[in-house]
């Protein structure tokens, strides 16, 4: 949902980052009010080209100011100069050579980098994307070879972490006047996500896969249901509406969860999907559907944002207007 809000109006967001995290990041920030404006370099954002509706979706309201940083410093500088927030996501030592790092912007700005491994250790220089964030970050270590159906390191450990660090930082600017220097990597955020389970758990792989009452069963028409009755009383009026009440007991059993997991899929495989909701409606079971991107959109999707996605450097001239350049 749109916020009713906009606790960000007046705010200036500048955004030198491409691809998937740091224009998702701003997008969040845009629905809060913030005035959002990318500084692209002259060829722009790659993902223009690569996935043009993708670039549309997380870019509608935006501004675009077109500066080739080398050749034009003033313009990036001033722009930067504005700024209330500043998000980047160059590998380290990038933004200061071309003259846009922290240490060479007013300390009000709030400055946040996003990368991939840290601006320091043996992997802060390498080059990544989600899925070797997640690599390193143990958190596919449970289903690998299998492909996350989403950008989880790109948009949680990144993306919306940065939200949250920016607006914290903001608020102390209230109080103090001075910006802050944020620092995030999506490979150590995504290690967070699974960090509590180092010391072990109650069951191998207890949520992704280890359960027979928390997995993925396929229905008789191709379609697939979510089962997560991990409650036993969620399990119990499972096992009583398919009528199969013996496997009740079972259901946290170590040696028994490839039985359990064979007759809960023999059973679902009898009836298409929409039987299958239609007996547990109004049912605690903890059971749902695999809804396509289209049905979830119709039930759960947010209001198109405001706007339209900006050409890039639309807005280049009226900012050289507004910086006095």
């Amino acid at each position: 949902m749109m916020p009713r809000m906009k606790p960000l109006a007046g705010t200036l967001v500048v955004d030198l980052t491409r691809y998937l995290p740091g224009p998702f990041a701003t997008r969040e920030l845009l629905r809060y009010g913030a005035r959002v404006v990318r500084l692209e370099s002259p060829e722009g954002d790659p993902l223009r080209a690569i996935a043009p509706e993708w670039d549309a979706a997380l870019n509608a309201g935006k501004e675009s100011v077109v500066c080739d940083l080398k050749a034009e410093p003033d313009l990036g500088r001033a722009l930067c100069s504005a700024a209330d927030v500043l998000l980047e996501g160059f590998r380290p030592g990038v933004a200061e050579r071309l003259g846009v790092g922290p240490d060479q912007l007013p300390t009000s700005v709030v400055y946040c980098s996003l990368t991939g491994f840290g601006a320091t250790g043996p992997h802060a220089s390498l080059a990544g994307h989600d899925l070797n964030y997640l690599g390193y970050a143990g958190a596919l270590a449970d289903t690998a070879p299998a492909v996350p159906p989403v950008q989880i390191a790109d948009l949680g450990a990144g993306a919306l972490a940065a939200v949250v660090e920016i607006l914290a930082a903001l608020l102390e600017r209230e109080r103090t006047g001075i910006g802050a220097r944020l620092q995030l990597s999506m490979t150590h955020g995504a290690h967070r996500f699974v960090a509590h389970r180092l010391d072990g758990e109650p069951l191998p792989a207890l949520l992704t896969g280890g359960l027979a009452c928390y997995r993925i069963y396929g229905t008789a028409d191709r379609r697939f249901l979510t089962v997560a009755a991990l409650e036993r009383k969620f399990f119990l009026r499972l096992c009583d509406l398919i009528e199969r009440p013996d496997l009740a007991e079972l259901q946290f059993e170590p040696d028994a969860q490839g039985t359990v997991a064979s007759v809960l899929g023999d059973t679902f495989v009898t009836k298409p999907l929409h039987a299958w909701l239609d007996l547990f409606e109004g049912e605690d079971v903890a059971v749902g559907p695999v809804a396509t991107l289209g049905e979830a959109a119709r039930e759960f999707g947010s209001p198109v944002p405001e706007g339209r996605p900006p050409a890039s450097g639309e807005h280049t001239d009226a900012w050289r207007r507004e910086l006095g350049l």
